[in-house]
């Protein structure tokens, strides 16, 4: 009989894209440098404020969308007409800070960590954004620190061809040692100042 340790652990499973598709290509991306990020560092916890926020808002603009439905379905049209205007009124005011919040507060963010020093009063957030123009190579990735100091943040513009190969899978590692270079170069403008 063989122990659970002896068995063979199944090797990383490579991620395929089709690299002619600029969304999938930037979302997979997106995802590497995520597991890049929180992979390595065990001192990086995730934190879902930004998601969490965006779903507050979306499902408070069906409850007000479900709740016209169910009043009107009660109150015929006459009788249910100040009900119908605050409830599109409601909806299109929750759109609108809905908007307002993927456009200036998140910009293309996908993954907010925090890192809580013992000696730091306040935590380090870390946010990794991206960005890739629809017909262009160009992969723009973000990484900022937000501390006790400040804001700082560190930009690397290249052609998605860096990361991936001609058959359209992902280096990893080639992602790692990007996300890697730009992580350093934050924690060490933190330890000069």
């Amino acid at each position: 009989m063989t122990k659970k340790e002896d068995k063979p652990q199944p090797a990383e499973e490579l991620v395929k894209v089709n690299k002619w598709d600029g969304s999938a290509v930037k979302h997979a991306l997106d995802d590497a440098v995520k597991t890049c990020l929180l992979g390595d560092r065990p001192q990086l916890k995730e934190q879902f404020g930004l998601v969490n926020t965006r779903l507050v808002l979306c499902a408070l603009a069906v409850g007000v969308a479900i709740m016209a439905h169910a009043w009107d379905f009660t109150h015929p049209f006459p009788q249910s007409r100040p009900v119908l205007l605050f409830s599109v009124l409601a909806y299109f005011a929750l759109m609108g800070v809905l908007t307002l919040h993927t456009t200036f507060r998140e910009k293309g963010t996908f993954v907010v960590a925090v890192q809580k020093d013992a000696g730091a009063k306040l935590p380090r957030i870390w946010e990794a954004s991206s960005d890739m123009k629809k017909y262009d190579d160009k992969y723009l990735l973000t990484l900022s620190v937000k501390d006790g100091r400040g804001q700082r943040e560190q930009t690397s513009s290249k052609s998605c061809a860096a990361f991936i190969d001609s058959n359209g899978i992902i280096l990893e590692n080639l992602v790692a040692n990007e996300v890697n270079r730009l992580y350093n170069s934050l924690a060490a403008e933190k330890k000069e100042k």
